[in-house]
């Protein structure tokens, strides 16, 4: 039954519907349709917009001095913001990139962009090529049968961001462990706890472990992206400890898993689109668009949050100084308007207009090296591949937040 335009609007505050890709485009479809701009009370949780159209989650973003990122940043229950608004009364709170606006933003940002652009990139692609190869590898080494979530898509990309981190390889299962936490607070099988503290706890043993870090790069400062983050100064002031946990977390959390979940979902969309396969297999020219392809028919992010600085009208409803917006990207990238057939999997898609790393002043500082790793994995896999299919059904995480697939198993044969 096509839900009510209420009962699609409470979907986005609901974990379990985007672990659910029918259900959640079936509701983004309703709202886009009717709603595009539609007021979301859902019990637990504080009211918001829902933002679903292409264009107005495209005004939002570029209007960044109208709609800011605090205090609100991400989706999270009434009782998780009203924690988070203390904490950043108490300057207590964690303060990523995805929570500040200009000017901090503009000054932090910089301290890592060296380290993610084209220069820095070209320099990277030979190494993450090699853990291409090296988790290809494991592939073949695995007999034919897996869980390509977890036996492989989580440690590709995890490797590369923390190398490039320069955390040791002792640590990975650690960061991932917490990673998974993180993102998953949402969902029973990922998730450490349900109250609003046993979360607060995953943010408290990031931070532990990054103050370690910090106080060992600033005694013995190296040549990778941690010493960088550790003894960055604004203003001739170091970063406090929580502005330096952030930046780690954030780099070292998003870094991977948004990768992660474009590889698993990239993959079960050729799976299950076999003439996209065969497309692909037959021309790795085309392998550019199909990796933006993968990145919007994933769309690892699946909201962010602003709160609007001043009165202003959006698609005809007069949006209220102080109201708080969620930007559907789900819904952006599958909009009718924007998108010919947009629920059709097509891995030569040109243009591809999709909003999967944001845009504007907070567009993602690592979309080059996901797209270097997501381009790198396939080009090793492909020429190898022989034949795939499912071996089960795939799940998806329950989040709000950030996410995709938690398991795909799959049958294959690899050569060589």
């Amino acid at each position: 039954m096509t839900p009510t335009v209420d009962e699609a609007g409470r979907a986005l505050a609901t974990p379990a519907a985007y672990a659910d890709e029918a259900r959640l485009h079936e509701a983004l479809a309703v709202l886009r349709r009717e709603s595009p701009v539609h007021l979301v009370e859902q019990d637990g949780y504080n009211p918001f917009w829902a933002v679903t159209r292409h264009a107005d989650v495209l005004e939002v973003e570029r209007r960044h001095d109208l709609f800011r990122n605090a205090p609100r940043p991400v989706l999270g229950t009434a009782e998780f913001d009203r924690m988070n608004n203390a904490r950043i009364a108490q300057g207590a709170a964690m303060r990523t990139l995805v929570h500040m606006d200009d000017p901090d933003h503009r000054v932090i940002r910089a301290i890592g962009a060296d380290w993610f652009r084209p220069k820095a990139m070209r320099a990277l692609e030979p190494r993450v090529r090699e853990l291409a190869r090296r988790y290809v590898d494991r592939l073949a080494d695995l007999g034919g049968r897996c869980d390509f979530v977890q036996e492989v898509a989580v440690h590709f990309p995890l490797y590369v961001i923390l190398s490039l981190l320069g955390l040791p390889e002792s640590d990975f299962d650690r960061m991932l462990r917490l990673t998974q936490e993180l993102f998953g607070g949402d969902d029973e099988e990922m998730q450490r706890g349900t109250t609003p503290e046993e979360k607060l706890a995953v943010v408290l043993d990031f931070f532990a472990y990054f103050q370690e870090l910090t106080a060992a790069r600033r005694a013995h400062p190296t040549d990778d992206l941690a010493s960088a983050i550790a003894n960055a100064r604004v203003d001739g002031e170091p970063l406090s400890d929580t502005d330096t946990g952030s930046y780690y977390v954030i780099i070292a959390t998003a870094g991977h898993d948004t990768t992660s979940s474009t590889i698993a979902g990239g993959l079960h969309a050729l799976v299950t689109h076999p003439d996209q396969l065969d497309r692909l297999r037959a021309d790795l020219s085309l392998m550019p668009l199909a990796v933006d392809e993968m990145i919007r028919w994933v769309t690892p992010v699946k909201a962010f949050m602003r709160t609007a600085a001043a009165d202003h009208e959006l698609r005809g409803v007069t949006i209220r100084r102080g109201d708080s917006l969620l930007l559907a990207y789900p819904s952006a990238n599958r909009d009718e308007d924007v998108f010919a057939d947009p629920f059709r999997f097509d891995v030569g898609r040109d243009p591809n207009k999709h909003l999967a790393f944001g845009f504007g002043v907070h567009y993602c500082l690592g979309a080059a090296l996901a797209r270097i790793e997501v381009r790198a994995f396939f080009e090793e896999l492909l020429p190898r591949l022989r034949s795939v299919e499912p071996d089960g059904e795939p799940t998806g995480i329950a989040t709000t937040f950030v996410g995709g697939l938690k398991r795909l198993p799959i049958r294959y044969t690899l050569e060589g």
